[in-house]
């Protein structure tokens, strides 16, 4: 059994709460799909136009926004809902982690019993996103240019990590139609 552990890449992104899910993109998806693309914010992003891609980043994303609201509620001044009494208090914005895992299903084999399969993790995204408010139109033309250059710095590192990172991804030994089940996990961390 390998010990090594998968790598780990990491992004970081800024983004308010309707562009969230616009920030998760799968990169390593292996199965054949139409060429589709997205515009987020001035970025136009390659898509996997996929039902149940959609409804997991749909589910995902919502959850964790109600996580980050949830970690702020319960932390004073970290939300824009929480202002301290002073005016010149700006609210912290609320951090967490959406971490994207790709797995590799392993067949274990037993003498005489059909074992269930084994998932092991081959590789991690760790999407670390500062979810952004305005409270005035020039800060949120502010917040718009810092979200447009985070999605761009994040889609370069990933055609990068793409392009270059490829010795460690496991060998297609099966004929389902997507051969790494992938997960999204979610790890709010509060703000500050």
């Amino acid at each position: 059994m390998d010990s090594r552990k998968p790598p780990e890449f990491t992004l970081e992104l800024s983004a308010d709460r309707s562009n969230v899910k616009d920030v998760i993109f799968f990169h390593r998806y292996f199965t054949p799909l139409t060429p589709a693309t997205h515009d987020v914010l001035d970025t136009t992003l390659p898509y996997v136009s996929e039902d149940d891609i959609e409804s997991l980043i749909e589910t995902r994303t919502t959850a964790f926004v109600r996580s980050l609201d949830t970690a702020s509620s319960t932390t004073p001044h970290t939300s824009p809902s929480h202002y301290s009494s002073s005016k010149s208090a700006i609210p912290s914005p609320s951090r967490g982690i959406l971490a994207i895992k790709f797995l590799e299903r392993k067949r274990r084999k037993g003498w005489f019993i059909a074992k269930a399969d084994e998932e092991t993790v081959w590789e991690t995204w760790l999407l670390d996103v500062t979810l952004t408010s305005a409270r005035s139109e020039p800060e949120a033309a502010r917040n718009r240019r810092v979200m447009e250059r985070s999605l761009q710095e994040a889609a370069m590192r990933v055609v990068e990590v793409v392009d270059g990172e490829k010795g460690h991804i496991p060998p297609i030994t099966t004929n389902e139609s997507n051969p790494f089940p992938y997960q999204i996990v979610i790890h709010p961390r509060g703000g500050g």
